[in-house]
């Protein structure tokens, strides 16, 4: 007898008009006495041509049932010629950030890519990728945080306030968010907001532990890794007009924050990666995490109403954090600007409209504005696209790692990221040593080569920075790349 798992190694995809007829003909046949080498040869064969095996009287009707399961039957032919692509900051970026950028522009259905500078190595697409498809949704080129974001709130309160009430701006990050993998709030301090009142009927569907309960309760959290929540300046040197609010030059108190969907965006992703993955298995291994969802099939648009639904969430969970700590502080927002840079939108480019996955990529179309933000101890940037359709009307979305997470275990110290953070007049709550300015590109030369992909509009100095602690039993762990 032959597993799902088994024919799904061969080149069975799981779907369900698929793997069930495969089991049923295979498994009567080796009851029957066939001879199961020789199946499991013909059952390969059929799994790289199954149009050559339509007349074959055992495994005739899967062929059929292959050739129509998903538009291109789930074959991988890849490209003769790579899709052009285009990438920004040459000599800061990885090797292995290229290469995952080059196979990925090998997929059948990719169409234009850009590598911004702030890249770095990813699963399937890099982080700092951009990658254009026709017809299709990648759920690893969106990213395992779905919709991570940014949103900067301008205060009506005065920058004296760092000093003379610096113990209540520090109370309201420390009480008003919580940090952390599994963050949440329990009972009655449990967020309110009409995202919740929506369908979640499908991520409920999706496995244990994804239900809206489990959204509601993280709802309103920062989470862990490089996810923050901070208090500083933001220097404006010319009238601006910010979130349609015009500023006069100066000097600003702002809140930003960095967050996404939380556990249920994760969930959500590695759901439908798998899905996806089961689907291709004929899939190199190099391009495995690339597998794609057929935007007009069923998993494909189950995938982009997730996807979606979870923009939202995530849209949601800033607006609380905002909302709860200056509500904490008795004072409200001028202004905000915001935006997504894990996400997959429907655009047009070259006059085609085509699927733009931006993983770890802020939208830069012209006249947008968004947030490059650097690290917990250097400048970040409000920034206006210019629309630039070599970059797929896209930017950096921060200054980008130069060091893996164990590389800055094993060579950074905690003592010199503090002093380091002291001498930059930062205040760090929690925080991490993989997080250390250290170890991230210089911000100033990420953005000084894209100059030609957004307008920088005002700057961004950190001062009251809240992150998770560190957990000492994640600090040796295989994970050390963010997707």
């Amino acid at each position: 007898m032959l597993t799902s798992k088994q024919l799904n190694a061969m080149g069975i995809p799981n779907e369900t008009s698929v793997m069930p007829l495969a089991m049923r003909l295979v498994n009567v046949a080796l009851g029957h006495g066939a001879d199961e080498g020789k199946m499991c040869e013909s059952l390969r064969r059929l799994s790289q041509n199954p149009s050559a095996m339509q007349d074959d009287p055992l495994l005739g009707e899967l062929a059929e049932a292959m050739m129509h399961c998903l538009p291109d039957g789930g074959f991988f032919t890849p490209r003769a010629i790579a899709a052009p692509w285009q990438r920004w900051g040459d000599g800061d970026v990885e090797a292995g950030a290229i290469e995952q950028m080059e196979h990925a522009c090998l997929l059948p259905n990719a169409v234009r890519g850009a590598l911004m500078p702030d890249a770095h190595l990813g699963y399937g697409l890099p982080i700092g990728g951009v990658l254009a498809v026709k017809g299709a949704v990648i759920p690893y080129a969106v990213g395992v945080d779905i919709a991570c974001r940014m949103r900067l709130s301008v205060l009506d309160m005065p920058l004296t306030a760092l000093e003379n009430r610096h113990a209540d701006l520090v109370a309201a990050l420390e009480s008003q968010t919580r940090f952390g993998v599994g963050a949440a709030f329990a009972g009655s301090e449990r967020r309110k907001h009409p995202v919740m009142d929506e369908d979640w009927s499908l991520i409920a569907g999706l496995g244990s532990g994804l239900g809206k309960d489990k959204a509601w309760a993280q709802l309103g959290t920062s989470g862990g890794g490089n996810h923050f929540v901070e208090f500083g300046e933001l220097h404006v040197d010319q009238p601006v007009v910010l979130g349609g609010i015009s500023l006069e030059p100066g000097i600003y108190l702002a809140l930003l924050s960095h967050s996404g969907s939380r556990g249920t965006g994760e969930g959500v992703a590695k759901h439908f990666s798998a899905l996806a993955m089961g689907l291709r298995p004929n899939l190199p291994e190099k391009l495995r995490h690339l597998a794609w969802l057929g935007l007009e099939s069923e998993p494909g648009q189950a995938y982009w109403s997730a996807m979606e639904l979870m923009g939202r969430y995530a849209s949601a969970n800033h607006e609380l954090i905002h909302g709860h700590v200056l509500a904490h502080l008795g004072t409200k927002a001028l202004t905000h600007v915001e935006n997504h840079h894990n996400f997959a939108w429907i655009e047009v480019h070259d006059g085609k409209k085509v699927v733009v996955h931006r993983k770890g990529a802020t939208p830069a179309a012209s006249g947008v504005q968004g947030i490059i933000p650097g690290s917990m101890g250097s400048s970040g940037y409000v920034v206006q696209g210019l629309g630039n359709e070599q970059a797929l009307a896209s930017c950096s979305h921060g200054a980008g790692r130069r060091m893996s997470r164990a590389e800055a275990f094993r060579s950074l110290s905690r003592e010199s990221m503090q002093e380091l953070l002291l001498q930059r007049n930062v205040e760090l709550l929690g925080g991490s040593l993989d997080e250390s300015p250290e170890a991230y590109k210089d911000i100033q030369d990420v953005m000084a080569v894209q100059g030609d992909l957004v307008e920088i509009l005002a700057r961004f100095e950190p001062r009251i920075v809240k992150m998770a602690p560190e957990h000492k039993e994640r600090r040796f762990g295989k994970k050390g790349r963010n997707s």
